[in-house]
């Protein structure tokens, strides 16, 4: 199995967003962001949305090397086809290393223990940034926070946040990063200028994870890295996941059983039950859970367009999942009964939904 990583929003065994220097089928994107910073009518706040896994924070530390490396990024940003910036440059290097003063970045922390990282971005670590947006640059240059994620904020922390949206300190640039961009405060969401990012094409995936996984310098199998593209719905970061043999073969057995409903094989269901239940099931029972929400996802959006009464069936049990999978992590509970209950759920789901 892959390791285990020591930061809350690595992928183990991947480059870290701040460390992936290459950013596949984002162009428009890079664009449209290029031409606003050219044009000096630079928006302060920025809600990157879309799927997670897709390149999101790794177009927000690419946008923020952009801005912090010396010189003017608006001549820059006129003459430069994307935002990328060489390793070797000096910004690059201390933003890769946590070090430049001028970038701020808020995501979950480490809780005292030292052994977990805390549920929420604490609204302590977005006062710290506001004290800090509150006095001069260390460089006289731009300033750069990044939300990794939105998600991720306590309420207070977003209340607190949009206190710094709306009274923003000059050459200051908030790169908020949101997987559901609809479930923010809408307060939040008006004092920020959209960009929306779609999953990827699947040889664009496939092409992103075998940069990255060369990148940290691990073997790898191609038609592997092909086949994790082709179940990752889009996410670079499912498929690396994906990539691991093990975990390839986790995800096939539930997309296997997933396909056959309304049918249940008993005896392999139990077998699944068993592989991602105690301490050594918890990664395993992470990517079964987002497997069936991909699943569920696929469908929904494949019937779009049919009547509420077919969709709705599918769409109560994505609403029970998620909740549903809290609990057991938050509570310690036993995995192995609430796989029997989703796949019994799921069974029902599908033949009502067929039959509507």
């Amino acid at each position: 199995m892959l390791a285990t990583s020591d930061e809350p929003d690595r992928l183990p065994n991947a480059p870290h967003p701040r460390e992936t220097l290459a950013l596949v089928g984002h162009t428009a994107r890079e664009r449209t962001f290029l031409d606003a910073l050219a044009s000096g009518r630079m928006h302060h706040a920025w809600l990157l949305g879309g799927p997670e896994g897709i390149g999101k924070a790794s177009f927000a530390y690419r946008a923020a090397r952009f801005l912090l490396a010396s010189g003017d990024p608006q001549g820059r940003a006129a003459s430069s086809a994307d935002l990328s910036m060489p390793e070797h440059d000096p910004v690059t290097r201390r933003v890769m290393a946590q070090s430049h003063p001028d970038l701020h970045v808020l995501r979950r922390i480490p809780k005292p223990d030292g052994k977990s990282y805390t549920s929420n971005i604490p609204v302590d670590s977005i006062r710290r940034v506001i004290d800090r947006f509150g006095s001069s640059a260390a460089e006289g240059g731009w300033r750069v926070c990044i939300v990794d994620s939105a998600e991720d904020m306590e309420r207070s922390a977003a209340n607190a946040l949009l206190k710094l949206l709306e009274e923003p300190p000059p050459r200051a640039l908030f790169l908020i990063v949101a997987h559901a961009p609809g479930r923010m405060l809408p307060t939040i969401r008006s004092r920020c200028r959209l960009l929306t990012f779609d999953p990827l094409a699947e040889a664009d995936v496939a092409e992103a994870g075998r940069l990255a996984l060369e990148r940290m310098e691990m073997p790898f199998d191609s038609s592997a890295l092909r086949r994790a593209a082709s179940l990752s719905e889009g996410s670079v970061r499912r498929a690396l996941t994906y990539v691991d043999p093990e975990t390839l073969a986790l995800v096939e057995a539930v997309r296997a059983r997933l396909d056959a409903l309304p049918q249940i094989d008993l005896a392999a269901l139990m077998a699944l039950a068993e592989d991602v239940a105690g301490k050594a099931g918890e990664r395993d029972f992470a990517v079964m859970i987002e497997t069936i929400q991909g699943w569920i996802s696929d469908h929904l959006h494949a019937h779009a367009a049919a009547q509420p009464a077919r969709l709705a069936p599918l769409a109560e049990v994505w609403e029970k999942l998620g909740q549903q999978a809290r609990e057991v992590e938050t509570y310690n509970l036993d995995r192995r009964p609430l796989v029997m209950t989703l796949f019994h759920d799921l069974s029902s789901a599908v033949s009502r939904s067929r039959a509507a």
